[in-house]
């Protein structure tokens, strides 16, 4: 077994750059409530007619209120948001959840676990960033769980974070230790596996297809990004001028610390986290919308960093030059392009996804020869841990693994799904 990395702090990260965002908001309220009045700024766009000040006759006392209002409403906002981070610290009670699935086969920090079962086997292929347990974050969330109940060989792959040998990893050393995981699965069960990747776990699946389709009975790729031109332009535009300083944070640190890339996820969506905390402030931290939110919180918080290689070509070579839409993305000496990949791909696209908007991810869907596009009614990390995962996700994704495999593999015997 390998030796997972440190435990984070149980706040979310990087906490300094959450308060100092909410204090800015503050300040920023305050101070902008003057251009209301005077119209130096125009608000026409944002507020609605009624809400903008300027339009409303106001008296000199009636300003005062509202201003006042405005404070007040700010200070309430910092304070749900810090007594909901006070909350959910009190909530963390040891170390992470992690997976409780049996470990079968490791390399490095790489740790291949098993819910084993008499149908095919499935690979599932995590992102690179994340902890792997969200596909097995608890029995009733457990996509893991939910395939091997329904008569699937389920292997899940935990890459963890990167060890002495991984810091050295590019995508190459990461498809190919994935070669080795399939053909330890093919050795193991005497059957090719479909290979099943989320988020950044899709593009490497894509990438071993590219080296060793033939080795691949399908594929499912879940929220996988392709077009990185259909990227916000915003965000985009700041990582390309933040390049040279994360080089230099790459160099120093010899990885891509968690804290960075927690810190670009939330520029994605500026007040998500504020939103989430201070509601989560108003539940009973014993009742089970709190209890299911501390855990799928604590996934979050619990990041692991980037070996240097990865993080350069992922951020330059995805995000700033789209090297994967533009073909010109090469892996193992292979240029993977997805229109030579002649296996069976079900595409999964969460319509509701920031971290993976649905036109980064559709391209996939008209390149693959032999893919089949579903769009997903959630978001990034709702389609595979939310309360609707089961419906959305598990169902459909086991519905079309069983017809693919039919083929080849014989019919799979239904099993009790979880519930």
């Amino acid at each position: 077994m390998t030796e997972q990395t440190a435990t984070p702090m149980p706040t979310p990260r990087p906490l300094p750059l959450h308060l100092a965002m909410q204090t800015l908001t503050y300040a920023l309220s305050l101070g902008a409530l003057p251009t209301l009045r005077n119209g130096s700024i125009d608000w026409k766009a944002l507020l609605p007619e009624k809400a903008n000040p300027a339009n409303a006759d106001l008296t000199e006392d009636e300003w005062k209120q509202f201003c006042a209002a405005v404070a007040a409403e700010t200070d309430a906002r910092v304070r749900r948001f810090a007594d909901g981070v006070a909350a959910f610290t009190r909530a963390v009670s040891g170390p992470p959840h992690r997976s409780s699935l049996p470990d079968v086969w490791s390399e490095g920090t790489t740790t291949l676990r098993r819910a084993e079962a008499d149908g095919p086997p499935v690979v599932l292929v995590p992102s690179l960033v994340n902890r792997a347990y969200i596909l097995d974050l608890q029995p009733r969330r457990s996509l893991a769980r939910y395939l091997a109940a329904s008569g699937f060989d389920t292997y899940l792959i935990d890459w963890d974070g990167p060890g002495p040998d991984e810091k050295r990893f590019g995508f190459d050393d990461y498809v190919k230790r994935l070669e080795r995981v399939v053909d330890h699965v093919i050795a193991e069960t005497g059957q090719k596996p479909a290979v099943v990747g989320y988020c950044m776990g899709g593009n490497l699946a894509l990438a071993l297809a590219a080296v060793a389709g033939d080795k691949i009975a399908a594929l499912g790729l879940l929220a996988t990004p392709w077009d990185f031109e259909a990227m916000p332009a915003a965000p985009r535009t700041m990582l390309a001028a933040s390049m040279p300083m994360l080089r230099q944070t790459l160099a120093f640190m010899n990885e891509l610390p968690v804290d960075v890339l927690q810190a670009m996820f939330a520029s994605l969506d500026p007040g998500a986290t504020a939103r989430k905390f201070r509601n989560f402030a108003g539940l009973d931290p014993d009742g089970r919308t709190a209890q299911e939110f501390v855990r799928l919180e604590s996934w979050l918080n619990d990041g692991v960093p980037l070996a240097p290689k990865v993080a350069e070509a992922c951020l330059q070579g995805w995000y700033v030059e789209n090297l994967p839409g533009r073909g010109l993305w090469t892996c193992c000496g292979v240029t993977v392009d997805p229109a030579k990949i002649d296996i069976p791909v079900l595409c999964m696209v969460p319509s509701n996804d920031v971290i993976v908007p649905p036109e980064t991810a559709k391209p996939l869907g008209v390149l693959l020869p032999r893919a089949e596009t579903r769009e997903v009614k959630a978001g990034h990390i709702g389609m595979v841990a939310g309360s609707r995962a089961k419906k959305v996700l598990f169902e459909p994704l086991a519905e079309w693994l069983n017809g693919t495999l039919d083929e080849s593999l014989g019919h799979i015997e239904k099993k009790g799904h979880l519930t």
